[in-house]
């Protein structure tokens, strides 16, 4: 095999990036004989990807049924960025000697990229992989997924700062006659959060009826509609619950007052600008169960979850950004564009005998990951990262031979940004 090890380490021990930023690398190799190669490239890459399956059973001439699968895909790719680090795909052989051997790289990320997102039937996923181009043998790969976040300042968008308010009321038919109704009323102080974050929510039942409330139920869900485009044009939309709470009961003529709490896990945020192919939103839906043959009465407002908290006074509005606002749309009024960073710029080896190139490269794993706007919000406490619980079933993907060795989890989780130490505003009394 000639490779006893190949591994890639990145300047930032989460591996999570703001768009816009630089990341610094570096592989490590270890040979245990001289290697002929063209050269040595690395690529970075940042797509999504869409894909189902859909059963449509059929008649055929016969009159029997047969069943038949469609694949759904779609694609979307927002950069590519390669180049060799030793060689070229033109010049003449170089032998590698033998040992360890280590190659710097360097990327600048895009400015506007949409956040990294791992879903049941798509993702968004950044990869960098560094290929040794041998001439006349297959190509042996080592790749590895990181994280990139697209920051949404809850502060920039004043609809954030509105309250959640549902009210529910009903009244129950028995034989002949109605009862008095139940009302049902639930708020919570915003409709802006971070992961981290507790939402402190208000319960108030009115059972003016005569029907028992067994149950007040809160879920906070995930809503992800994914898009193909081959072999045509469709949509799957799937709802899932991310968080549940509850309380009750309230029976008949009962009045009930509770303050329920409910913490919202690192998930990614709201909307995944520029993507196209992946719609992200996130609802609070509550459902009130009653007992006997009743209807359940339920309702669901739509609530957006960012990388920046809301700070300062409910009812003030923040501290305006005192950066440039560069060029975003008043769509999407809570993207900010990221200053671009400054690389190390990628040096050519000063020789062909494998040694690391020089030029600004910085220990694996020392730079801690640096949100953009913490410098608006001087009283901001710094995220805390945290690993998302979706996970990639494998980062292989449709481009990767038999020969790509992962490096780090073949199961990726994307990290993202937590304030547990930020209150949000407290409800409006």
């Amino acid at each position: 095999m000639g490779i006893k090890e190949a591994n890639i380490y990145l300047d930032n021990q989460l591996n999570t990036y703001y768009a816009g930023q630089a990341i610094n690398g570096r592989i490590e190799y270890v040979f245990d004989s001289p290697k002929k190669v063209r050269g040595i490239h690395v690529k970075f890459k940042g797509e999504a990807h869409t894909e189902w399956y859909e059963s449509k059973q059929q008649e055929n001439e016969q009159g029997k049924t047969e069943s038949t699968d469609t694949m759904h895909t779609g694609n979307e790719e927002y950069f590519s960025i390669s180049y060799y680090l030793l060689g070229s795909n033109t010049g003449n052989e170089i032998e590698i000697s033998p040992g360890k051997q280590v190659y710097n790289f360097t990327c600048t990320l895009p400015p506007v990229l949409p956040s990294s997102f791992e879903g049941e039937f798509g993702y968004v996923r950044y990869t960098v992989k560094v290929t040794l181009d041998r001439p006349w043998k297959f190509d042996q790969e080592t790749k590895m997924a990181f994280t990139v976040i697209n920051a949404l300042d809850l502060n920039l968008n004043p609809s954030y700062r509105e309250p959640i308010h549902i009210q529910l009321e009903k009244t129950f038919c028995c034989l002949c006659c109605a009862s008095p109704p139940l009302s049902l009323d639930v708020q919570a102080p915003v409709k802006g959060y971070c992961p981290g974050q507790v939402i402190p929510i208000q319960v108030d039942v009115e059972n003016k009826s005569n029907v028992q409330v067994h149950l007040v139920k809160i879920f906070l869900r995930k809503v992800v509609t994914y898009r193909a485009s081959s072999p045509s044009t469709a949509t799957k939309k799937t709802k899932d619950v991310i968080v549940t709470i509850q309380e009750g009961p309230a029976p008949a003529g009962t009045t009930k007052h509770w303050n329920l709490q409910l913490e919202i896990p690192p998930i990614p945020p709201s909307n995944l600008v520029n993507c196209n192919i992946i719609d992200l939103d996130y609802d609070f839906k509550v459902e009130c169960v009653v007992s006997g043959m009743h209807i359940n009465m339920k309702d669901k407002k739509y609530v957006t979850i960012g990388t920046v908290p809301l700070v300062g006074v409910v009812g003030q509005s923040a501290p305006a950004p005192t950066q440039p606002t560069g060029q975003y749309s008043p769509s999407q009024p809570a993207v900010l564009p990221v200053g671009p960073g400054q690389p190390a710029q990628p040096t050519a080896p000063s020789a062909p005998s494998g040694e690391p190139t020089p030029g600004g490269w910085v220990v694996p794993g020392t730079v801690p990951v640096q949100p953009p706007y913490q410098t608006l919000y001087p009283t901001l406490t710094e995220p805390v990262y945290k690993e998302s619980q979706y996970v990639a079933r494998t980062i292989q993907d449709r481009g990767d031979g038999n020969h790509t060795r992962i490096t780090g989890p073949n199961n990726f989780a994307p990290y993202y940004p937590t304030y547990a130490a930020v209150q949000p505003p407290p409800l409006p009394q």
